[in-house]
């Protein structure tokens, strides 16, 4: 497909913006070319500034699970807009996600809402931290949290070392305190806490691993990682910013059974709006200033335009039948392009874990980053194109996930399959 305007208007956000993107991803770097500039979308379908169509399976990074432009939120959000955009105080549309929130997670009895998951995932290490008493962190290696530079962070010689900064601008000291294992590794994070018992404040990981491609948990994992804390006195976050209401109405703690002591929020709960949000038992929300010592705030946290977006989209969520809708055309996409990929003999190994799938350009299993950072990216990058230039909108990099809203229809996975058995050849014929 031809993007003429695409590349003019990277170029004109290229001499304003760095790198002329706000978040880098979009800028295509992973796969090279030029990236889509979208003018419009609606359902399951993004119209690019060319007016190029594609069948959107990025869903602006997980938040569209109902579709783009639903009709209920957007009239959500255009009554709310008509009463104003922002206040700096209270309102009820705050108290009325709240209430849905914490129906829906039984480990949260307090909330509060902030403008990102990355704004959720900070503050729940300084509350944890607030709470304990305690300065360390541990975190699993290729779980992404958002940009904190305390979570920026390189993996150390062991499960026994401090890692090193990730990113320019972090000094060794900030991350000096967080501890970093392989996701899955169960004997890794025994042995982290071994080596400095009663020292650590809290174990963020992603429940189901969503920035290194989709890994799900190995059996007992997660389970085991709750008892260490529970022995260590050490606080379980789970990161649900992608998985909360997209693996299940109550996130993956409902999918798998364990239940963390604080749990980050964002994407699906501000229905395409900024949004995020921690929350937990009330004994350690109570730390949280104005009644307790740990500080945090925002000046438009719980903004009422997100609130209205969030209430209409989880309200929508709970409508029965809703989840198996999302089950069965996601796992129909999932066998589509594991067959077409046999079709074309390219090795992929192809995970999925309700609507978040993810192809992988390698073989044998995929449990942890190191597995993931097998997969031939230059294979990838050919497949991505291939799926462009077929009407398909995949995410620009191997290492994300793919997400299915209830807008896809049999028809879109009709179309994907058929395009996917291109791609797949194209791939192959370009992989090293």
């Amino acid at each position: 497909m031809s993007a003429p305007r695409s590349g003019q208007a990277f170029e004109a956000a290229r001499a304003v913006l760095a790198g002329g993107v706000n978040s880098p991803v979009r800028a295509f770097g992973a796969v090279g070319g030029t990236p889509r500039f979208i003018a419009k979308a609606s359902g399951a379908i993004l119209t690019d500034v060319d007016g190029n169509t594609y069948i959107d399976y990025v869903g602006s990074w997980g938040p569209m699970i109902l579709g783009h432009a639903d009709s209920r939120v957007v009239a959500a959000v255009d009554k709310a807009l008509a009463r104003g955009s922002s206040f700096g105080a209270p309102t009820e549309q705050e108290t009325r996600l709240a209430e849905l929130v914490v129906s829906a997670f039984p480990s949260i009895e307090r909330i509060r809402f902030v403008n990102s998951g990355t704004e959720a995932t900070m503050s729940a290490i300084r509350l944890a931290r607030g709470f304990t008493g305690r300065d360390l962190i541990v975190k699993c290696i290729g779980c992404y949290h958002g940009h904190v530079d305390a979570l920026l962070v390189q993996a150390g010689s062991g499960p026994t070392t401090f890692g090193t900064p990730s990113s320019a601008g972090i000094p060794q000291a900030v991350v000096g305190q967080t501890l970093t294992i392989p996701y899955n590794d169960l004997a890794a994070a025994g042995e982290a806490f071994e080596a400095f018992p009663g020292q650590i404040a809290a174990l963020l990981v992603e429940p189901v691993a969503g920035n290194m491609g989709v890994v799900p948990p190995a059996p007992g994992f997660l389970e085991g990682l709750r008892a260490l804390c529970d022995k260590a006195g050490t606080l379980l976050i789970f990161d649900e910013v992608i998985t909360g209401f997209r693996v299940a109405f109550g996130g993956a703690q409902e999918a798998f059974g364990v239940r963390p002591d604080i749990t980050c929020l964002g994407k699906i709960i501000g229905g395409g709006l900024p949004v995020g949000a921690y929350g937990a038992r009330e004994e350690i929300m109570a730390k949280l200033t104005p009644g307790g010592p740990v500080y945090q705030a925002g000046t438009l946290s719980g903004n009422p335009l997100a609130m209205a977006a969030g209430v209409a989209t989880l309200e929508a969520l709970a409508e029965p039948g809703v989840y198996e809708r999302l089950e069965a055309t996601s796992a129909a996409l999932a066998e589509a392009l594991a067959a077409t990929a046999r079709a074309a003999g390219l090795p992929t190994v192809h995970t999925r874990v309700g609507s978040m799938l993810c192809t992988f350009m390698t073989t044998g299993p995929v449990t942890d980053c190191a597995s993931a950072l097998r997969s031939d990216t230059k294979a990838y990058a050919a497949f991505f194109h291939a799926m462009l230039e077929r009407g398909v909108y995949l995410a620009p990099a191997q290492f994300e996930s793919m997400f299915v809203s209830l807008a896809h229809t049999a028809e879109h996975i009709e179309r994907t399959a058929i395009a996917a058995e291109e791609a797949f050849r194209v791939a192959a014929s370009r992989k090293e």
